[in-house]
Parts: structure tokens; sequence; C-alpha cells
């Protein structure tokens, strides 16, 4: 794993990336094999996709912005905290204002500001959304490399396979 270390933080986060974005594609792949798929199943899939996730989210976001504060002398809880409600806000006028539609609901039941747009690119839409975050939180993991003495190759790597986990069971 040397030469992965060895590489300019742009290129360690681009190959990050491009393996989330495979595992994503080896779930989605899964619809070639089986014809259908077990709620039940799925569910547990989706359950452990979100623990991970917000293992990841806790992880290598709010631990190290209250390890940050701590050592800048600001109370420990204001920036993880401000900056989690900050995102919910952010995700709630998201949610408020783009055009989504549900699973298995008609086109006619989709949220948001109201549109006459097909589901497929509701569909990329959705997709999109969905992997700004990610991509900007392995960007981050490993541009924090460049500039922070206390940012780790193997924190920045985790969450790559943490983000890439997750995204098996959404690729299905």
């Amino acid at each position: 794993m040397q030469w992965f270390a060895d590489l300019n933080p742009i290129w360690q986060a681009f190959l990050a990336t491009c393996f989330t974005w495979f595992v994503t594609a080896l779930g989605a792949s899964l619809v070639f094999f089986f014809k259908n798929v077990n709620k039940r199943f799925l569910d547990g899939m989706l359950g452990f996709a979100a623990g991970v996730m917000i293992a990841a989210s806790f992880w290598s976001l709010l631990a190290p912005s209250i390890e940050m504060a701590q050592q800048s002398n600001v109370p420990a809880w204001l920036p993880a905290a401000v900056g989690f409600i900050l995102g919910g806000l952010f995700l709630w006028a998201v949610d408020k204002i783009l055009p989504h539609l549900h699973v298995g609901f008609p086109l006619e039941k989709a949220e948001g500001v109201k549109t006459k747009w097909q589901k497929s690119i509701l569909l990329v839409l959705a997709i999109t959304l969905h992997n700004i975050p990610e991509g900007l939180a392995v960007g981050v993991a490993f541009g924090a490399l460049q500039v922070d003495s206390s940012a780790t190759l193997a924190g920045a790597i985790a969450l790559a396979i943490g983000i890439g986990l997750q995204n098996f069971p959404e690729g299905t």
C-alpha cells in the first residue's frame, strides 16, 4: 500500500471515490443474478448501510470537530452541534424544495416543487444529490492529509471503505 500513500492527495481522493462508485455498481449488478430481492434482506442491508454512515459521520466528522474545538479553547460541543443543526436544516430545505419521488409512488405524488419531469430525470437528480456529500466527505478526508497533521491516511481510507460498504445495498 506504500504506492497509495506516496500519491498526491488528489489522486488518492480520486481513487477512493472510484472505489465507492465501483461498490455501488457491484451492488447494482445483483439485478443480473437475482430476479426478486427478499424485502427483509433489503431492509437489513439498508439498515446496515445506515449504521455504517452514522458511524462514519461520527468518527470522521463529529469526533474530529470536537477534538479540534478542544484544542482551540472553544466549547467542545459547539462546532459539532452547529454543524449538525446546519446540516439538518440544509437537508430539510432540500427535501422541501427539490422534486423527489418515493419508492412505489406514482409520479403525481412527487414531493417538493411540482414538476413535469420524467421519473428518469428525478432518479438521476436523486442519485446526484445523494452522492455529492459522499464525494465531499471523501475529498475532504484525503485533502486534509495535505494540510492537517492530525489527519491520517488510515482514517481517510476507513471513511472511503465505510461509504463503499453503505453504497453496496444502495446499489441494489
